[in-house]
């Protein structure tokens, strides 16, 4: 487990044997079971998420319906940012949609671990950044694209994701309902044979 973080966290900032072995000691390593949800609405959020292994869906309560936002799959950080950053109650819902290992970066950190381990700070920062432009990108495509456009940009992003998501999720992403997800992918399957 050890080697994965490292692998995936080493995509925001290189850091050392020492510092990873830190983490371990010191930040809390979570195993969800799949269906779990870990993080609810009306909460305060108090950690960044750090997926080493599994999926997470976020979702929102809307109506009585859930509402598939985003999946996040190793090496993604997740948090419900404005929650995080302002103490305000969160909106958001995290579900572990498989068997999911998660390494929690407390907002409670020591600063003095920031002196010892400035890469961490440099962690921090990447995660948060990395989850505005998550947000930003959820936007721009329920703003920008048809429901049809977003699943070929599923297809080409993280195709993997089609194997390991029941589809009615997928269906929330997109907005759409089972029955229409299922015309679209037989469209497309279609298309690609002409």
């Amino acid at each position: 487990m050890l080697n994965k973080f490292v692998t995936h966290i080493n995509k925001y900032a290189p850091i050392t044997t020492e510092e990873a072995e830190y983490a371990f000691a010191h930040f809390p390593v979570k195993e969800y079971k799949k269906n779990e949800v870990f993080f609810k609405e009306g909460s305060v959020a108090t950690n960044i998420y750090f997926v080493i292994e599994g999926c997470v869906r976020l979702f929102y309560n809307v109506d009585g319906n859930e509402k598939t936002a985003f999946f996040f799959t190793e090496g993604k950080f997740l948090c419900a940012n404005e929650s995080f950053i302002k103490n305000t109650i969160a909106k958001e819902n995290f579900q572990a949609l498989e068997n999911t290992t998660i390494m929690l970066f407390p907002k409670t950190l020591d600063p003095t671990i920031f002196t010892k381990f400035p890469n961490f700070e440099m962690i921090e920062k990447y995660a948060l950044i990395d989850e505005l432009i998550t947000n930003n990108r959820i936007i721009e495509s329920f703003v920008t694209k048809s429901p049809e456009e977003r699943y070929i940009d599923l297809l080409k992003t993280n195709k993997a994701l089609f194997q390991r998501v029941h589809q009615h999720y997928i269906a929330s992403y997109l907005g759409i309902s089972p029955q229409s997800l299922s015309r679209i992918r037989k469209r497309i399957a279609s298309d690609d044979h002409n």
